[in-house]
């Protein structure tokens, strides 16, 4: 029987005191947005969204204006007497308030002028039991008047959450590219599509790809189907979400080269995790074993989703790109590096904290975060790179 070394020992102590049992019961259950609005939450740092939803606004706004407008009662089963809205995703903070607040304005003004009458509004926000919800509420609260009564809906979009015929409206942004899980295949340490050495798919090998690319055919077509029951006929589905140009195959999920070396979930994330293994904090299957569950679906696999499960009618559907921040914003940081690699570390800490956590646990996530935060401070050729977001924006109504 061999003796364990001073280090092996220190890391069984290590992983005693901080491993907490790895997602217990579902990636549901730890993947969300980081609550609070401290400098690491998402409040604070959900400028990309932001941006896309303010790219997509026009096509919202078009949608909503062309929208069958309800109020009879001459749908069986159906209830018209108020205007219910659902943001499937939601997470906390300005985003979520800032959609719902123009959906329900842009319907009254419509239908004060087309119909004289000003029905009630039902806001349903929705997420994961793990989102933070009580942030959320806070700000809702907090909000000197608004033109709808609001409800939350804690449960994943893959499932069913509301009853049938029950949304008029039903948005969907900067959420769809997260999966529901890690795929099976992905976390076997003895299958083909074991994902040693990285924490996400772009470049990653050709099983891991094909894993995720599954996983998010089946994923579509489970938030579709249950959006296909619970929207009135003439209903809206708007969905915002992480995509890829068509012309780039799954394993390229970015795009360009400098999109690639400057992602937060690529290079430096890579690095982070290897750190942590050189250093004795965790072994390498402790790193081997965490992805991130996202995807960047194309376009055609976006279509051929809604044609498969049918019962929608694509009324408009683009691939758009967003720059990360301003020239203006890039010209600081590349004078302060050390405020670049600081607000990158905390865009990463408000998307990705809950699950790193529950895979390390507190003190090792923070470590984690560190390193991620000291490469990206010490890379100055980062700061002379631009990512640009893709983002795919669809409207469908429900015929």
């Amino acid at each position: 029987m061999s003796i364990p070394t001073k280090s092996e020992a220190a890391l069984d102590i290590m992983k005693k005191e901080y491993y907490p049992e790895t997602w217990t019961g579902g990636l549901h259950r730890v993947l969300c947005m980081q609550g609070g609005d401290d400098d690491g939450s998402y409040a604070k740092n959900s400028e990309a969204p932001a941006s896309a939803i303010t790219l997509c606004k026009p096509m919202l706004l078009t949608a909503i204006q062309s929208m069958k407008l309800f109020f009879n009662n001459n749908e069986e089963g159906a209830d018209h007497d108020s205007l219910r809205i659902a943001d499937l995703g939601c997470a906390t903070g300005y985003n979520t308030l800032a959609t719902i607040d123009m959906v329900v304005e842009s319907l009254r003004l419509r239908y004060a002028k087309e119909c004289s009458l000003e029905p009630e509004f039902e806001a349903f926000f929705s997420d994961l039991p793990s989102n933070d919800f009580n942030s959320l509420f806070k700000s809702l609260s907090a909000k000197k008047s608004r033109n709808y009564y609001a409800a939350g809906v804690p449960g994943s979009f893959y499932y069913r959450l509301f009853a049938k015929r029950k949304l008029h409206i039903a948005v969907s942004l900067s959420a769809l590219h997260w999966l529901s899980q890690i795929p099976d295949a992905v976390v076997d340490k003895a299958s083909p599509a074991w994902n040693k050495g990285r924490a996400w798919i772009d470049g990653a090998k050709e099983e891991v790809v094909e894993a995720y690319a599954k996983q998010s055919e089946k994923d579509m077509e489970d938030f579709l189907r249950c959006r296909k029951e619970e929207i009135l006929q003439g209903g809206i589905l708007f969905m915002l979400m992480g995509g890829r140009p068509g012309s780039q195959p799954p394993e390229n999920q970015l795009g360009d080269p400098d999109s690639r070396a400057k992602h937060p979930f690529t290079n430096s994330m890579d690095q982070a995790w290897q750190d942590l293994v050189n250093e004795g904090l965790i072994d390498e299957e402790t790193r081997d074993g965490f992805n991130i569950p996202a995807y960047m679906r194309s376009m055609e696999e976006v279509e051929n989703a809604i044609r498969k499960c049918g019962g929608f009618e694509i009324q408009r559907m683009e691939y758009k790109t967003l720059v990360e921040h301003s020239e203006d914003k890039q010209q600081e940081w590349i004078k302060d590096p050390v405020s670049y690699g600081r607000a990158k570390a905390n865009l990463v800490r408000a998307t990705l904290r809950p699950i790193v956590e529950a895979h390390l646990g507190p003190y090792l996530s923070d470590q984690l975060f560190k390193r991620f935060e000291e490469r990206v401070s010490s890379d100055f050729t980062l700061l002379h790179k631009t990512i640009f977001y893709g983002v795919i924006v669809v409207c469908a109504v429900r015929i």
